[in-house]
């Protein structure tokens, strides 16, 4: 029925505003068709009451505020339904609402107990941290207290030795300038001065000095840097630990990769002559680990040894026994161990002055003079020589300079069988290829008398067997004797 008709008369309504929220009959529906103000007001169809209409209206929005657009699906749940599924839905929010929390309240616990952790740990650490740096603040202040004692030791003796022989020269000058002055015409006077001069060189009451054979102090440089490599080797293991890295940082298959890949001739993980010079590489070659132990029936009286692994060079000489494998005019010793076949590695730390590592034949006399029994100076040997500035490759007399900087520890590769001797450069366990002596016809030409001496006579060295051989040239000059990398042993021992 039409809402503005009068009550009693109410007739039949033609249309439903769906703004006024009103019905209206043909003539009071007059308005909405002529005034421009009704012209927004929608007027469904005369079947459609306002409250279907309005539900209509609802749903639509309904659709375009729940349903993806383009889906062409509507929604079908009435008003009551939507109702009815209100409170199950407010019901699993709060549920929701409530796990939240608890999770919420295990979270930040959890936050707690990291951050509680890491404070006790980074406790822990920092006092393991200052221990371990009072143990080594320890043994250096026991160090250097070491090298003072044995210091003023020496120079107390050194200095009573050396007003001793001052005191002697003085009197022997004296007794000799009185028997000069002695009339000739005098000769009891005479005869009493030639007795005091005679006297006088017959005295000879200075203590031997203790520190002729050895300078105990000088074993410092040694100790300290085995200390210092042992900790910076457990570091960088415990390190790779911590990162799940293992012992050698990296796994299993990369390290059988890396060895077994094939090279340029076709050997697996080979260092040849097809490498470019001054390569670096982070794993070593197929090779035997050599272990070398100086022989102290070949050392120079001027070189001091250190067990088999150490020499330093010395002012006094050391009376060693008697030995015809003893070097006598050149500071040199040799290793104890033959080479003749298949190939070696070993490493030397210089640790300071001039010094030069090489390769010497067995039967090499070590009687020659300086000039011409010093390493590489002679066909017979050649070495890696480092000269305070630079390094140098020496073999028969020619020298060939290396731009290259200082390394600490030299590697030397043999391969007997190639006829190859091989220098390397070792730090943080990669190889710089500073070297390789070998046989090589058509490198540089003839404009390189090196490597033409090299060409015509390096082959003959490897007709006998060799011995490692060390020249400390300088008379500070100090060097060790491997051990060998960490990741250098680890590639050894898989073979």
């Amino acid at each position: 029925l039409c809402d503005v008709c009068p009550p009693g008369s109410r007739v039949a309504a033609e249309r439903s505003c769906l703004v006024c929220l009103a019905s209206f009959c043909a003539p009071h529906l007059e308005p909405h068709r002529r005034a421009p103000a009704f012209r927004a007001h929608r007027l469904p169809g005369s079947e459609v009451t306002v409250r279907e209409g309005l539900w209509v209206e609802l749903r639509g929005r309904l659709d375009a505020l729940l349903l993806p657009p383009g889906l062409g699906v509507k929604l079908s749940v009435c008003p009551s339904c939507l109702q009815a599924q209100q409170a199950k839905f407010l019901s699993d929010v709060e549920n929701e609402l409530e796990e939240l929390a608890v999770t919420i309240a295990q979270a930040k616990k959890m936050v707690e107990l990291i951050k509680g952790a890491a404070t006790k740990e980074r406790e822990r650490v920092e006092k393991l941290f200052a221990e371990a740096s009072e143990v080594l603040a320890t043994f250096q202040k026991e160090v250097m207290g070491f090298i003072e004692d044995g210091e003023r030791s020496m120079l107390g003796e050194a200095g009573a030795d050396l007003r001793w022989k001052e005191e002697r020269r003085a009197k022997l000058a004296q007794c000799k300038q009185n028997l000069e002055n002695v009339p000739s015409t005098d000769t009891i006077y005479f005869l009493q001065e030639f007795q005091a001069l005679k006297v006088a060189m017959e005295e000879n009451l200075s203590p031997p000095l203790s520190f002729q054979n050895e300078l105990n102090f000088t074993k410092c440089t040694q100790a300290v840097g085995a200390v210092k490599d042992v900790l910076s080797t457990a570091c960088k293991n415990q390190w790779n630990h911590l990162q799940g890295k293992g012992i050698d940082g990296l796994n299993c298959q990369e390290m059988e990769e890396g060895l077994c890949s094939p090279g340029p001739s076709g050997r697996a993980g080979r260092i040849s002559s097809h490498f470019p010079p001054h390569a670096h590489f982070s794993l070593l070659p197929h090779t035997v680990a050599f272990i070398i132990d100086l022989d102290s029936d070949t050392a120079d009286k001027f070189i001091q040894l250190f067990g088999t692994k150490g020499a330093k060079r010395v002012l006094c000489p050391i009376p060693y026994p008697e030995s015809p494998t003893r070097f006598i005019n050149c500071e040199q010793v040799l290793g104890l161990n033959l080479m003749n076949r298949g190939n070696y590695y070993w490493e030397v730390e210089l640790i300071d002055g001039w010094v030069s590592i090489g390769v010497i034949a067995e039967d090499f006399d070590p009687r020659e003079a300086y000039n011409h029994g010093r390493l590489g100076r002679n066909d017979r040997s050649c070495c890696l020589q480092w000269n305070g500035q630079n390094y140098v490759a020496w073999f028969g007399g020619f020298e060939c300079p290396i731009q290259q900087p200082f390394f600490h520890t030299i590697g030397i590769f043999l391969e007997y069988s190639e006829k190859a001797l091989t220098f390397y450069g070792v730090k943080d366990s990669k190889m710089t290829c500073l070297q390789q002596l070998k046989v090589s016809p058509s490198a540089k030409g003839k404009f390189d008398p090196f490597q033409n001496k090299i060409n015509r006579q390096f082959a003959s060295l490897f007709s006998c067997k060799l011995k490692p051989a060390f020249f400390l040239e300088s008379v500070d000059a100090h060097l060790q004797i491997g051990p060998l990398k960490k990741d250098c042993v680890s590639v050894l021992k898989r073979r």
